[in-house]
């Protein structure tokens, strides 16, 4: 019996599709597999969504956060420091250690001050001995005192510093190219070494030097009780002191606070206390007599922006005198 048209019809349409001899013998596709390799970005990817992270962080940290903001320009202000010893470096090498590369290192520090919008003012300037060699006492608050000690360095005029200051990396090595005398606070007899070879050259090459005879910074508005081997190296010399105050930062720097702002800063020179005559036994009365003028000075040239200094004449307050 013949098929019908609509059988054979239909069987045409159950039977599967013929294929061809390439297709037969094509393997079938595997199922699509992702490793976990190829999900994970890799590590320039990862360099790139960190620094745009970076970048959003920043300016939202600099403007919600003055703690942050304050953390920024420290690192920034000791960092920019270093990187400027880099460029002096070799400079101040084709001289050798010598007293002269601190002009080298004033004039690439001087403009720090503009950076961070702080105006600082030096009066009495003039109360330098000209032609002499002396010895500087000045207080010491923060590192901030650098950017006054550049405004009025006078010429052939090095500070003393701890030894530790020598290990600074490229700070360092400029400071001790540029004359910087380091001296071991743990060790008092090299100190007292130092000290001596320190006034013999200030008599033979007509040399300054400046010290902070608090000894360490003090961010409490007032001066420490100063140590007295400055004093006792002006006497040793027979050299003039003269004394250097540097006003309170608190209007726009204070490190408890975390507040770095711009501000204000006046320097005052003080007129030379002369120590012709003086012996050691004179030292101390000498260094409180210096201390109790700087001090006196301090609390009428500092004012905090608020109170018009009053937090530096309370009595038996941090700005009161301890002679």
């Amino acid at each position: 019996m013949l098929p019908t048209v609509p059988q054979t019809f239909a069987s045409h349409l159950a039977a599967p599709p013929p294929t061809s001899r390439k297709q037969a013998h094509c393997p079938s596709p595997r199922p699509l597999q992702v490793t976990r390799m190829e999900l994970w970005p890799g590590a320039g990817t990862l360099l790139l969504l960190l620094f745009l992270l970076l970048l959003l962080l920043l300016p939202t940290l600099w403007f919600c956060s003055p703690s942050a903001k304050y953390f920024f320009k420290m690192a920034f202000y000791n960092g920019w420091i270093l990187f400027l010893a880099v460029l002096a470096i070799p400079v101040c090498a084709v001289r050798g250690r010598n007293v002269e590369n601190m002009k080298i290192l004033r004039l690439m520090l001087l403009h720090i001050k503009y950076l961070y919008g702080i105006r600082v003012e030096v009066r009495g300037a003039h109360h330098f001995p000209p032609s002499q060699p002396y010895v500087v006492v000045s207080n010491h608050q923060s590192s901030l005192d650098l950017l006054g000690m550049m405004e009025v360095l006078p010429g052939r005029c090095v500070p003393i510093a701890k030894r530790e200051l020598l290990w600074a990396g490229s700070a360092g090595l400029a400071c001790w190219l540029a004359g910087v005398i380091f001296i071991d606070r743990k060790r008092t007899g090299d100190a007292i070494s130092v000290m001596s070879e320190v006034a013999q050259t200030l008599l033979t090459q007509d040399v300054r030097v400046w010290v902070f005879p608090e000894g360490t910074r003090n961010h409490n508005g007032s001066m420490l009780p100063f140590k007295r081997g400055a004093f006792h190296l002006a006497v040793q010399a027979q050299v003039p002191i003269v004394p250097i105050v540097m006003s309170s930062y608190q209007d726009f720097y204070c490190k408890k606070e975390r507040r770095f702002t711009s501000g204000r800063c006046q320097v005052r020179v003080l007129p030379p206390v002369p120590t012709e005559g003086l012996k050691p036994d004179d030292v101390p009365a000498l260094a409180d007599r210096v201390r109790h003028s700087m001090l006196t000075v301090f609390r009428e040239i500092s004012t905090d922006g608020r109170g018009g200094g009053d937090y530096l004449k309370k009595p038996g307050g941090v700005g009161e005198a301890r002679l």
